[in-house]
C-alpha cells in the first residue's frame, strides 16, 4: 500500500516542479511506477461497480518522464533511445512475448498474457489470459480485463493528461475485432464483441437497434453487446452526409462460449463484417 506521505509528495511535486530535483521526491515517483509495473497499484480500478481513476498515480507517471535521462537500449542488432526501460523477466511473470512485442516498464502484464508483435505503454494494466494480437497497441494507462482478445491492428487509446480524464477500459471477456479503435476514455463493458473496424470515441453515437426504437449511448458499450460499424445521415451547410457510428445489433447469448470466434458471434445475427 502507498502511504499518504507518498501521495502528498506526488501532489506537491505536481504543483511545484522545482521539487523534482529533490532525491526524496524522485524516489517516491520511481516507487509508484515500480508498483505499477508489478500490478500492485492501478491508474483506474473498479470499486463497487464504478471505475475510480486514481489521479495522483497518473500524476506520478507524468512526473516520471522529466526525472528520467535518455539512455541507449541495445537488444542484439536493435537499438532504442528513450527515457524508460523495457519490461523484462517475462518467463518469471508467466507471460508469452513473441518478437517483436514491446511492453514498457511501468505497465503490468498478468500471468497468461500473450503479446504477439504489439505494444503496451506505461501505466497500462493487462489482466490474466488476455491476447494482445499482432500490431495491436495498448495506450498509456489503458485498463484491459481478463480473457480479452485484442485482435490484429486494434488501437486502444492512451491518456495521461488531463489527469482527471478516465482511461480506456475494456472489461473482462471482451472480443475486440481487427482494426477497431477505442479511445478517449470509452468503456467497453464485460463480454462485449466489437466487429472489425468499429471506431468509438467519447463523442461517437452508439445506437442500439435491437428494439422498435433506437436507443443511443455515448462513451460506453453495455455488457454482452454485439457491435458493428454503421453510419447515420447528418445535415451540414453543404448538404447531408453519412457520419460513422457504432450499432448494437444484439446481445451475446448466455449459451455462447466466451471463447467463440468473432465470426461465430456475428453469425448469430446474420451479419458479416
Amino acid at each position: 500500500m502507498i502511504s499518504e506521505d507518498v501521495r502528498q509528495i506526488i501532489e506537491n511535486a505536481w504543483d511545484d516542479r522545482s521539487l523534482l530535483e529533490n532525491d526524496i521526491v524522485q524516489e517516491a515517483i520511481r516507487g509508484v511506477v515500480d508498483l505499477l509495473d508489478k500490478g500492485k497499484i492501478r491508474v483506474a480500478e473498479p470499486a463497487g461497480g464504478i471505475w475510480q481513476v486514481n489521479e495522483w498515480i497518473k500524476k506520478a507517471v507524468v512526473l516520471y518522464f522529466p526525472i528520467q535521462k535518455m539512455e541507449r537500449i541495445e537488444l542484439g542488432p536493435f537499438e532504442f533511445h528513450d527515457k524508460i526501460k523495457l519490461k523484462k523477466d517475462y518467463h518469471k511473470l508467466g507471460v508469452r512475448v513473441v518478437p517483436h512485442a514491446i511492453a514498457r516498464y511501468g505497465s503490468f502484464l498478468a500471468k497468461g498474457v500473450i503479446m504477439m508483435p504489439s505494444y503496451v505503454n506505461i501505466g497500462a494494466y493487462v489482466d490474466e489470459n488476455t491476447m494482445v494480437d499482432t500490431w495491436a497497441t495498448v495506450g498509456s494507462c489503458a485498463q484491459i480485463g481478463r480473457n480479452v482478445h485484442l485482435s490484429g491492428g486494434v488501437g486502444i487509446g492512451g491518456v495521461l493528461e488531463p489527469v482527471q480524464a478516465a482511461p480506456v477500459i475494456i472489461e473482462e471477456g471482451c472480443f475486440i475485432g481487427s482494426r477497431c479503435i477505442v479511445v478517449e476514455g470509452v468503456r467497453i463493458e464485460k463480454e462485449s464483441v466489437l466487429g472489425a473496424n468499429v471506431v468509438i470515441t467519447n463523442s461517437t453515437k452508439i445506437i442500439d437497434v435491437t428494439g422498435a426504437n433506437p436507443v443511443e449511448y455515448k462513451g460506453y458499450i453495455p455488457p454482452r453487446s454485439v457491435v458493428i460499424p454503421g453510419s447515420y445521415a447528418k445535415k451540414f451547410p453543404a448538404g447531408e452526409f453519412n457520419v460513422s457510428c457504432a450499432l448494437i445489433i444484439g446481445k451475446r447469448k448466455e449459451s455462447t462460449n466466451l471463447k467463440t470466434s468473432l465470426n461465430d458471434a456475428l453469425r448469430e445475427f446474420n451479419v458479416a463484417v
